[in-house]
């Protein structure tokens, strides 16, 4: 799967509230997406109860001009949740990343496999949990993806996370 498919991801979402009851406290949750939110929240934002978290995910990609694919293991996705009113919203980005090839600076969005979709949804959930019900975060905060193989070094420049400086930071969690 090289192609960004958003359908991929409301399916997961809710299949995991639904069938899997992740987020079991009555309220209603929602996807929506968002391709140019950024990792800041306002003060304003964070009264009205905005927060945010940024998964590192393993992804691939497909140019869109010359259709070469690649792998990354530090695709960023950024969540910015809220629970108000027995409403949650979850706004998902997910980061692109340019060819080597073009280098025309053109992000093209990352394709996910369900397991790797359903790992970052399942972080996501945990999260809000945790900051919108109070509960303890299971895991400690560890992040699933501490078992990191990375074949090649990261590009910078090619990535469009890092270039708003809110790459997958090695310490991984906020």
């Amino acid at each position: 799967m090289n192609e960004w498919v958003p359908s991929l991801w409301l399916d997961i979402f809710d299949e995991l509230l639904n069938d899997d009851n992740e987020l079991d406290y009555g309220d209603e949750w929602t996807l929506n997406f968002n391709y140019s939110q950024t990792d800041k929240v306002t003060k304003e934002e964070r009264k009205r109860g905005w927060r945010v978290y940024s998964h590192c995910a393993y992804g691939r990609f497909k140019c869109g001009s010359c259709s070469k694919t690649w792998p990354s293991a530090r695709v960023v996705l950024l969540f910015r949740y809220r629970l108000r009113n027995g409403r949650g919203t979850v706004i998902m980005r997910p980061f692109g990343q340019a060819c080597r090839r073009c280098q025309d600076d053109e992000f093209d969005l990352p394709g996910f496999v369900t397991k790797d979709a359903e790992r970052a949804l399942l972080r996501l959930f945990s999260r809000i949990r945790k900051n919108c019900y109070g509960e303890e975060d299971e895991d400690g905060g560890s992040s699933a993806s501490s078992t990191k193989v990375y074949t090649k070094p990261h590009e910078k420049t090619l990535c469009e996370a890092c270039r708003m400086g809110i790459c997958c930071q090695d310490d991984d969690d906020d």
